[in-house]
């Protein structure tokens, strides 16, 4: 836990607030949080700097962009080698229809999150981006029927607060 980084409660407030909507402005953050507008941009700049806060992100209906069947892939590797994972791990993050890439313990090496246009795009994916491969031992593949988003990351021991 070497990396770890001190943060008061008012870090910790602003961490939450943040997580629920990117797009506060320093004054809304500010007077939810009890403190002055600079104090607030202070905190977040440190938080920033620290690298307790990585960046902002857009999210996106894949539905809405012709992408409307999401999958798990879970992928073995054999061998398992440093020199067959770093292509496969860079091949995979460039596909347009990665959404996240996990690297495992247990039987699995690999899971692969992806956004296709239907199963015939899923089939096609499969086919000839990993089973191709021949470092590609095994696909399984799950699909996803929903998918929900979770409270705030916060430290262990924080309590989550709406």
């Amino acid at each position: 836990m070497a990396d770890s980084v001190a943060l008061d409660p008012v870090d910790l407030h602003i961490l939450r607030l943040l997580q629920n909507d990117a797009r506060s402005t320093y004054r809304e953050l500010a007077a939810e949080v009890g403190v002055a507008p600079s104090t607030c941009l202070d905190r977040v700049t440190r938080l920033r700097r620290s690298g307790v806060i990585l960046g902002d992100q857009l999210r996106l209906d894949p539905a809405k962009l012709g992408r409307g069947l999401q999958a798990l892939l879970l992928v073995q590797v054999r061998p398992h080698r440093r020199e067959l994972i770093g292509p496969f791990v860079e091949r995979v993050r460039a596909l347009p229809e990665s959404r996240a890439l996990f690297h495992l313990t247990g039987p699995d090496d690999y899971l692969v999150q992806v956004a296709v246009a239907d199963t015939a795009d899923l089939q096609r994916l499969v086919l000839d981006e990993f089973t191709s491969r021949r470092e590609v031992a095994r696909v399984e593949t799950r699909l996803i029927f929903q998918q929900w988003d979770c409270g705030p990351l916060l430290p262990p021991g924080e309590p989550v607060r709406p």
